[in-house]
């Protein structure tokens, strides 16, 4: 019997807010440049004012890579909480816009506020991110419906939510319920500053997992070794294993299957989003039957795309671009 969902997603409900900076702007409102930081309310409400021609769009992760999945035309669902306030209601209507279900209703009552990101991009089109995790970061296991958890094909779970236990919760029982019901279960390690926190945790949660999901430095501090070492010793532990490097290509590894994803590069305009729809483009493929070959070039051409534009979901039909590309 088919499911409900092609994919659904446990990510933070962020609302990304984004405005173009050079970097003595950088310097004068004393963000270091190229990097997430997190930041109190108070910090958040400064740099929130000091923003010139704002633009506002629903973000966080794993909500990013359900937008791409969306634009691909797959049934997709979130797991997210939010505020009932303005900014909690436009990232709810504007999820369900997007075609992705938000399954969870704005939380009425309560102290924090809806969470949002302050992003500046800098000529280069680096991006320097000041996020105020707000009520996003108190998803815990009551939020997790079993009627949508058991509904899903593919299960992706976003890796900063590990910060906090009831994160860990809500993952715990997310993965059983789509396990136990048929699905797979897979994470992005989002962080390497998150792996390094909750290291011994991840290395236990990975071996239940059927894909993991990460960059060069994730996957070096989550085995801490070099990276060769590290993806030999996932292969062994993890279903499936993807990593993407800095040298531009994609490592993919599933048994003794190993493939790579070799990268065209371009300038970026901004590179926000790159790796959240590279997850997307490869979910993609993985949900379609696709080569393990065929999906990792799916997530580079999403990727691709997303970089190309101010934002961090996809502004291009990206299903023609795999048309174009000879994927599809």
């Amino acid at each position: 019997m088919s499911k409900t969902y092609q994919v659904v997603g446990i990510g933070n409900a962020v609302v990304d807010v984004i405005t173009n900076a050079d970097d003595a702007t950088l310097d004068q409102l004393g963000i270091e440049k190229g990097i997430m930081q997190l930041v109190e309310q108070e910090r958040g409400e400064f740099l929130y004012d000091a923003m010139q021609k704002r633009i506002q769009t629903p973000g966080g992760s794993v909500a990013n890579t359900l937008a791409g999945l969306g634009n691909l035309g797959l049934k997709t669902g979130f797991i997210g909480r939010v505020h009932d306030d303005a900014l909690g209601q436009f990232y709810a209507e504007e999820m369900v816009r997007g075609g992705t279900d938000y399954v969870n209703d704005p939380v009425a009552g309560g102290e924090l506020p809806t969470s949002r990101s302050m992003i500046f991009v800098s000529p280069d089109g680096e991006r320097s991110m000041n996020t105020y995790l707000g009520i996003s970061s108190e998803i815990s296991a009551d939020d997790v419906p079993a009627s949508v958890a058991e509904d899903a094909e593919i299960m992706f779970l976003e890796g900063y939510l590990y910060d906090k236990p009831q994160g860990k919760h809500a993952f715990d029982q997310a993965a059983r319920l789509t396990k136990a019901a048929g699905g797979q279960v897979g994470i992005s390690l989002s962080d390497p500053f998150c792996v390094d926190r909750h290291r011994d945790d991840f290395r236990k949660f990975v071996k239940e997992l059927d894909f993991v999901i990460g960059n060069e430095h994730e996957w070096e501090s989550l085995y801490q070794s070099d990276l060769s070492t590290a993806l030999e010793t996932a292969a062994s532990e993890c279903g499936l294993v993807v990593c993407t490097r800095s040298s531009g290509d994609v490592v993919i590894v599933r048994g003794d299957e190993e493939v790579i994803v070799p990268v065209t590069r371009i300038t970026p305009v901004d590179t926000t989003g790159a790796g959240d729809q590279f997850a997307a483009g490869f979910l993609y493929g993985l949900s379609s039957g696709e080569s393990l070959a065929v999906a990792g070039r799916m997530g580079c051409v999403a990727a691709s795309e997303v970089i190309s534009h101010v934002g961090p979901r996809p502004e291009t039909d990206l299903k023609a671009l795999f048309a174009k590309e000879g994927l599809v």
